[in-house]
């Protein structure tokens, strides 16, 4: 599961710790527990990117059933059942 946490740590590797209080502000400290400081707009952005990929990844079949698909169906059917998942999460 994506979280805002997840997107800290991958904009800021120097993180080692985030609390998030009841108000959504994050507190966040390096190794030496030092204040890092984050830019929430920038981590909204993140979140976004993470969110979509992992909506989109979760939604497709695994590979077997794809390959299942393939060998009962055709390519085409297979392509029907990617293409409803790629239209139900559109690149931006």
């Amino acid at each position: 599961m994506i979280t805002k946490h997840t997107a800290i740590y991958r904009l800021y590797p120097n993180v080692i710790s985030i609390i998030e209080d009841a108000e959504g502000d994050f507190k966040t400290t390096d190794k030496d527990g030092k204040a890092v400081t984050i830019d929430l707009a920038a981590v909204n952005t993140e979140y976004g990117k993470l969110e979509y990929i992992d909506k989109r990844a979760n939604e497709y079949p695994s590979v077997v059933d794809q390959l299942d698909d393939i060998y009962h169906n055709g390519i085409d059917a297979w392509k029907a059942t990617i293409k409803a998942t790629k239209d139900k999460y559109p690149k931006s």
